[in-house]
């Protein structure tokens, strides 16, 4: 039954008015639902997210924003059935539905993760250290990231209708930005259950998410250098989005994800019978039928030594050939349908084009008939051309299906410039053996491709595969591939976020970021600070503790049990000769040692673990008679899991004369 798609706008379901769009089933062509957004005042909405959406997401600290996001996974995947049977509309099988869907939701979980392991419990991000302004440290500088005060404008699409939304939600949502959501039609009715779904868990904050099923009329004539744009699909869409009058004007920030001529390499070294050669013939044959080769990383050029190319080109087809291309829903099924005739005339065309220019097809026929009547049905088609340099339209010309051209190389150099041809690309894959074919073909190319792997028989049970971008790993290319980037990690938030350079006293730096800064106010506690959960800890809770002397006969047993004998602490003749020393001096391990047994409280407790320390500085000599006294302090505290967080203690080291000798951060894990 035939249903109308409704646009979610100012907290509720809204149906759009006028003509609407019919969409089919890529199965058989039948109709599947409406769509259109008219009548919705996108001025409105926009400001909708900036006045409501924004101020809620912002008055949640990033470990709050996290756990908005597990939450949404666990919605996810609590209803992804009703996912994945709109799934099958698409064309997709459920294998390819498992990459759109809890590939989708997993993308949630792992920033969540990411937030709650490596952003502070805070509202605003420090970025890098406190750089010193001033001869007293009085006056100091801090870049600091804060939430965009805009909203996010993103417009996906249709080849994954769920993870497309998702992976760009997540990282937005994290930074504490609101997002409108345009999913391309003709998959949307998949895209407004995934949105149904998480507007029914209850854990959104009003305004954070919108969505558009149809057109957006004017939205961008009402953007402002607050807001950012996140575009995937073609370069001539992007084109035309980037250079509207108000994003140029207002310099709105445009992420860019678009066509991409993505290269798999076999290395020169990975002849026919090594595990090289045929894990390659495998990753292109899976990039060319997972999501019917819908994917923005699909393999399109494969590229072989000359002596090879007969061998690829023989293996490719017989496992083409193998591949049932049917009915998503079948459980024989290797390959479904394109997601609808007009993308499978597009492909068609864009086969014929690589024909004109050269390219012979030598696998598949794209004038089948299709595999179900009224479906978008296409078998793999594989091209080839013994002179890609010739043949220049493999380099520019992408049939966004099962498509895929092999060609030729010399020798290295040869790959390294055909692979840069493409104009820069989203994903590369090298298959060899050689460390010294990997680390020459990475030096040439990498600057034309967003995401390189290099798989050989050591990694490729473990691999996650040429076309599988990962959450943690930046997502985008550089010039064809729209110059832009999403997720990897905190990278991501980044995106939505605005760097700022703050100058200041240090207390007033630790005031602004809710984390302690050298220099910054401490506040004295008198309960040891092992002795209290993480809630119970406060920015800044500082530990004092007692003294204690270092003597020669501590240096030397501490390089005889250490075997650590450096002429610095056992030599003093050859010490005071060295330009830094005055005399033999205590080693850096053993200060290390002993302001941990100065500091620790042994007991049970809440402190579970010391899981390491960071940015460690010896600055001063701590000779034989001196003394050294901690000083503790809580810097930021981070959660892990709900069982476990992570405290970062600032410790300072000092000498009898208050000199500072040591600085470093301690990790430990802790009760929340």
């Amino acid at each position: 039954m035939t249903v109308q798609l409704l646009n979610y706008a100012f907290d509720r379901w809204t149906p759009g008015e006028g003509k609407l769009a019919e969409l089919q089933s890529a199965i058989d062509g039948a109709p599947v639902a409406t769509t259109g957004s008219g009548g919705i005042d996108f001025g409105e909405m926009l400001k909708h997210a900036r006045d409501v959406g924004g101020p809620a997401l912002r008055k949640l600290t990033f470990h709050e924003r996290a756990r908005v996001l597990k939450a949404l996974g666990q919605a996810i995947m609590a209803r992804k059935e009703e996912l994945y049977e709109l799934n099958y509309l698409t064309g997709a099988t459920r294998k390819d539905g498992w990459i759109d869907i809890e590939g989708g939701a997993g993308t949630l979980f792992s920033f969540s993760s990411k937030g709650r392991r490596e952003l502070p419990d805070a509202h605003v991000l420090m970025d890098g250290a406190v750089e010193p302004l001033s001869k007293s440290g009085s006056f100091v500088g801090q870049h600091i990231y804060t939430p965009l005060q805009g909203a996010a404008v993103h417009i996906n699409a249709f080849n994954f209708p769920v993870w497309g939304m998702l992976e760009k939600l997540a990282p937005t949502f994290l930074a504490g930005v609101p997002a409108i959501v345009k999913p391309a039609s003709s998959t949307a009715y998949l895209t407004e259950a995934a949105v149904r779904i998480m507007t029914d868990s209850g854990v959104l904050p009003t305004g954070a998410l919108q969505l558009i099923v149809g057109g957006v009329g004017d939205l961008f004539d009402h953007l402002t250098g607050q807001d950012v744009v996140s575009f995937t699909g073609s370069a001539s869409t992007a084109l035309k989005l980037r250079t509207h009058p108000t994003v140029m004007r207002e310099s709105v920030r445009f992420i860019a994800e678009q066509d991409s001529l993505n290269a798999s390499v076999l290395g020169p070294d990975a002849a026919p019978s090594t595990p090289e050669f045929d894990l390659f013939v495998r990753e292109v044959a899976i990039e060319m039928t997972v999501k019917a080769g819908q994917k923005c990383t699909a393999i399109r050029r494969a590229m072989a030594p000359a002596a090879y190319l007969d061998a690829v080109q023989q293996a490719l087809a017989e496992k083409l050939a193998s591949t049932k291309v049917g009915d998503p829903r079948s459980a024989d099924t290797r390959m479904g349908a394109l997601v609808s005739l007009s993308q499978r005339d597009d492909v068609r065309q864009k086969i014929a084009e690589l024909e004109a220019a050269g390219a012979r097809i030598v696998a598949g026929n794209p004038s089948a008939d299709s595999a179900v009547a009224g479906g978008a049905f296409l078998p793999p088609v594989l091209l080839r051309t013994d002179d890609p340099w010739s043949t220049v339209a493999v380099h520019d010309v992408e049939p966004f299906g099962p498509v895929s051209t092999i060609m030729p190389y010399r020798d290295l150099d040869d790959a390294i410039a055909l692979a840069n041809r493409g104009k820069g690309s989203l994903a590369l894959s090298l298959f060899t053996h050689s460390a010294d074919a990997a680390r020459d073909f990475i030096g040439g190319a990498a600057a034309y491709h967003g995401r390189m792997l290099v798989i050989d028989r050591t990694n490729s049970k473990e691999s996650t595969g040429h076309g599988s971008p990962l959450p943690v790993l930046v997502h985008g290319g550089p010039g064809r591939a729209g110059g832009g980037e999403e997720m990897g990690g905190i990278r991501g938030v980044k995106h939505y976020m605005q760097r700022t350079a703050i100058q200041s006293s240090p207390t007033m730096i630790a005031a602004i970021t809710g984390q302690y800064v050298p220099g910054a106010p401490k506040h004295l506690i008198d309960v040891h600070p092992f002795r209290r959960t993480m809630s119970e800890l406060e920015i800044g809770d500082t530990w004092k503790t007692e003294s204690r002397t270092v003597s020669i006969a501590d240096i030397e047993h501490f390089a005889e049990f250490t075997g650590d004998k450096f002429y610095a602490h056992m030599d003093e003749e050859a010490a005071k000769a060295s330009p830094i020393f005055e005399g033999r001096v205590a080693h850096g391990y053993l200060i290390l040692s002993f302001a941990a047994g100065l500091f620790v409280d042994p007991d049970p407790g809440p402190v579970l673990a010391n899981t390491g320390l960071e940015n460690l500085r010896f600055l001063i000599p701590l000779y034989p008679g001196d003394s050294m006294r901690v000083e503790l302090s809580v810097r930021s505290k981070s959660l892990k899991s709900e069982e476990t967080g992570v405290v970062r203690w600032a410790v300072e080291v000092f000498n009898q004369k208050d000199e500072l000798v040591a600085t470093y951060d301690l990790l430990t894990e802790n009760v929340p």
